[in-house]
């Protein structure tokens, strides 16, 4: 079987809804190309029909597709390691905008980010974005215009090399990112949904910014020290101030309460930096125990197709076979 050129990956959790006009436009706009590709979805524990409709297009196109069938969901970055870990061509892709894509690889740029022209979300959700971008990019010296759009390309070496990382709890394109030699963007239009919502709530985002902070950089950590070294500073002449005063004008009680609201602020910086080092040691924590990112139930693909094994073998812990129709295997990765 010919080795495809292009391999599109898509994580899917809960999209019944949305897979039937995915499908019909992704598969036409990659025929057209007359490229050879092959479209990996991965289905992130999803309790709808997504599975079966993927089933459904696995049946209907062999060729092309392959499933891959989480026993749970474990977070949409999860899901893209996974599929990651099964491409086999040379330039893979999240979601659509193919061609363009394509051609900007082809152009010499090892990671391809978009960002959305003319978004159709909220103003809130978009000022929202715009405020943690600069933040992020301040902290993280990662540069992405728009953070939250999964569009983008990444060359095969960019992928194997994300591949051989081991962490829990990353942010794709910005890992993609740090280890880019040419990265760089294009301007994509943004669709509203036709169909289903966004699988992301508020606390959702809130989590995610945090993990990507927190996983790129320890600016945050560098701050809270400058923070707690000028708070000392201010708290040592304060408390020089105070003996002056009480050995020249006596005894006073009429400060009583400013030196509450003292108190009260450095005990709350104390405990957002003890919360801020527990984040820390957590991400530490989770590293060290080494359990599996995810754990897959089957692979749907079509017999004869190399293993994925062959150019990542210390990624996995045991040879997978390609499923046969009808057939299933069950098996662990520990990437």
């Amino acid at each position: 079987m010919k080795s495809p050129l292009i391999s599109i990956v898509i994580p899917v959790y809960n999209e019944e809804a949305v897979l039937p006009a995915l499908i019909g436009r992704i598969y036409a706009v990659l025929d057209a190309m007359d490229e050879p590709y092959e479209i990996i979805f991965v289905n992130d524990g999803s309790i709808d029909r997504s599975a079966h409709l993927l089933t459904e297009q696995f049946h209907r196109r062999p060729d092309v597709t392959r499933v891959v069938l989480f026993n749970g969901n474990f977070g949409q970055h999860m899901a893209i390691l996974a599929g990651f870990a099964h491409v086999r061509g040379q330039i893979a892709i999240t979601l659509e905008e193919i061609p363009r894509l394509v051609a900007a690889v082809r152009a010499g740029h090892d990671y391809v980010g978009t960002y959305r022209r003319d978004r159709q979300d909220t103003f809130f959700r978009r000022t929202a974005s715009r405020v943690i971008n600069v933040l992020r990019e301040r902290t993280t010296h990662i540069r992405m215009t728009d953070q939250g759009c999964m569009l983008r390309a990444y060359d095969r070496s960019l992928v194997d090399t994300i591949n051989a990382c081991r962490e829990v709890n990353t942010f794709i394109p910005a890992l993609a990112y740090t280890f880019a030699a040419t990265p760089t963007e294009i301007e994509v239009a943004h669709e509203s949904r036709h169909a289903g919502e966004s699988k992301y709530s508020l606390y959702g985002l809130i989590r995610l910014n945090f993990d990507l902070v927190t996983g790129f950089s320890i600016v945050p950590l560098q701050w809270f020290s400058l923070i707690g070294t000028v708070l000392s500073l201010a708290s040592g002449a304060l408390f020089v101030l105070l003996l002056v005063r009480r050995f020249v004008l006596g005894a006073e009680v009429e400060g009583v309460f400013t030196l509450f609201a003292l108190q009260f602020f450095l005990t709350g910086i104390m405990l957002f930096g003890i919360g801020l080092m527990g984040e820390y040691v957590g991400r530490i924590q989770q590293e060290v125990r080494r359990r599996p990112r995810y754990r897959i139930t089957a692979v749907l693909e079509r017999p004869g197709i190399a293993a994925v094994e062959d150019s990542v073998p210390a990624l996995l812990e045991s040879p997978v076979p390609a499923l046969r129709e009808g057939s299933s295997t069950a098996k662990e990765t520990s990437a």
